[in-house]
């Protein structure tokens, strides 16, 4: 529960919206509760009366299709306001995660299996939409339409006030923290195990080849499918938890209707009830219970949210791969990049780069080249300082890194990864990655300078077109162009491309490069790829090989 309550912040920048939700939870609530108690009360006076003779039919008739509508309102703007709220804090959530990440992305990487990070990247965070929307909510909003209908009780039919009250308090608050503690440990082991059928997955996929080579596909799917068995068997165990809530639900449900039943009757034969008041009344407190019910079909999920909560946690408390500055320093607007006598290993004697020496003047496009593995990206992350080196000095501008503010130093470098993925989204949300108060010409110059918006302008709903998962609707060149037109959109004057053209084909990847120069004019370009670079795209070319730099 600590790890949920560290999150309280974030979800206190939307009190507003999500009081609103309650708001309108509670008058959904209250509205059905007090649509079935006027409906019954109308029926039973309408029929003791005749049909309808001697009976003033358009008063009850009118207010149950006023709570109806009251009702359907309510219940539209609930739903409005609570999810609008829910996922702007989930997205508040990601950028104080990204955010916390930045300085600790090197060891994360080197610590957390690749499938083990996506799952908490992605499903840890929205589990959390439980904590408020779908548990939170239903118990605050069940306990106050308990209250109304106990008050109301006692006004109406002292005998059963609390008898009700009890039973109301044991389906809201009882349950609801029974099914919690239950389903805790479940709830953690469900999380785990869905982190693993997405690592099982991942590696899969990255390891294809291999696992024909060797013949290991069937013990992958073996291995796969015992996971999913084991997730199973999990879940199962929390649903039938949560059934048997429910049925303890029902069970007070039943004895709060019992209980206002007989004080009921009673009432009645001494006269102090009218029949068309007591159907009312029951049919109140039926409905009454419609919340306890909700609550349990989220609270179960409650333990999830929890284990979710404290891998985010953990995840963000990891000590940072580089110490800030003690006084950190501002880049300015300068555009050099120099590395000066830097060596990197990632683990002693194993030494990734070794004494590289190499300076890109303001303005200069640098292509380095070399096999996978040679150190290009290593190099790169360096002057983001994602890493420090192990010896020699990366500097910017002629400020060394271990200096430099690191908000400062992001805003003026910007990396292109190999892997850079294109999100779930529109056109504009992809771009303004890049820069969020960009304006539309500003999105639209980016397009242009990455050969982009030709195609854009032909599409229906242009900038607001959606794309797909991972960018599924455009094709490989048209996501790196994307890509690139995000990392144009920055206003970094050194811009970093990790091999830009990887996964494009022959034709695309020299159409890419070049319109390369023409997309990147007047910023500081260095670009590792292993592919052939077209004559004209870079004022000079450098290869690493085991780490060595060669200019030659």
């Amino acid at each position: 529960m600590n790890a949920l309550l560290s999150f309280r912040p974030l979800f206190a920048r939307r009190r507003g919206a999500f009081a609103l939700a309650l708001c309108l939870s509670l008058a959904t609530l209250l509205c059905g509760v007090a649509l079935l108690g006027v409906s019954g009360w109308f029926l039973t006076a309408a029929s003791l009366t005749g049909l309808g003779a001697a009976f003033n039919l358009f008063g009850p008739s009118a207010a149950v299709r006023g709570l109806s509508f009251l009702r359907i309102l309510s219940r539209y703007g609930e739903k409005l306001s609570g999810h609008e709220a829910t996922l702007g804090t989930l997205a508040d959530i990601r950028q104080w995660l990204f955010r916390a990440l930045m300085p600790r992305i090197s060891r994360i990487e080197r610590d957390i299996r690749h499938g083990d990070l996506v799952s908490r990247l992605v499903a840890d965070v929205e589990a959390l939409d439980t904590v408020f929307l779908l548990a939170v909510g239903p118990m605050v909003t069940g306990l106050l339409v308990g209250a109304s209908v106990t008050a109301l009780l006692a006004v109406l039919l002292p005998g059963a006030a609390f008898a009700y009250g009890a039973a109301m308090a044991g389906a809201a608050i009882l349950v609801p923290l029974a099914l919690a503690a239950a389903t805790r440990r479940a709830g953690s082991q469900a999380v785990l195990a869905c982190a693993r059928l997405r690592q099982l997955g991942l590696d899969a996929l990255d390891g294809h080849d291999d696992l024909v080579a060797l013949g290991a596909v069937e013990s992958a799917r073996a291995e796969f499918g015992a996971s999913v068995a084991t997730l199973g068997r999990i879940r199962r165990r929390i649903a039938a938890r949560a059934a048997l809530a429910l049925a303890a639900i029902q069970l007070l449900a039943g004895a709060a209707l019992i209980a206002t039943l007989a004080a009921g009757l009673a009432a009645h034969g001494a006269g102090a009830l009218s029949a068309p008041l007591l159907v009312g009344l029951v049919l109140a407190v039926v409905g009454s219970f419609e919340a306890g019910a909700g609550t349990v079909r989220s609270v179960a999920r409650l333990g999830a949210s929890m284990a979710a909560a404290e891998r985010l946690r953990e995840l963000a408390a990891q000590p940072p791969a580089v110490r800030p500055a003690p006084m950190p320093r501002a880049v300015g607007s300068a555009r050099a990049l120099a590395f000066e006598g830097v060596s990197f290993s990632f683990a002693p004697g194993r030494f990734a780069l070794r004494d590289v020496d190499l300076r890109v003047a303001p303005g200069e496009c640098v292509v380095l080249q070399g096999p996978s593995g040679a150190g290009k990206s290593t190099l790169l992350r360096l002057a983001l300082r994602f890493e420090d080196p192990t010896r020699g000095t990366v500097r910017v501008g002629g400020t060394d890194l271990r200096e430099c503010d690191p908000d400062d130093l992001h805003r003026h470098v910007a990396l292109l990864e190999q892997g850079a993925p294109v999100f779930l989204g529109t056109i504009e949300e992809n771009l303004r990655i890049g820069r969020a108060d960009a304006g539309p010409d500003e999105l639209w110059a980016a397009l242009g300078a990455a050969r982009l918006a030709a195609f854009v302008r032909t599409l229906p709903e242009g900038l607001a077109t959606f794309l797909g998962e991972g960018g599924r609707t455009l094709s490989a060149g048209q996501a790196r162009r994307l890509c690139l037109a995000r990392a144009l959109l920055s206003p970094a004057g050194i811009l970093l491309l990790d091999e830009p053209t990887s996964g494009l084909d022959r034709e695309t990847e020299r159409a890419f490069f070049a319109d390369l120069r023409g997309a990147a004019a007047g910023r500081t370009v260095v670009i590792a790829t292993h592919a052939d670079v077209p004559p004209g795209l870079a004022d000079r070319m450098a290869t690493l090989r085991g780490g060595v730099l060669d200019e030659g």
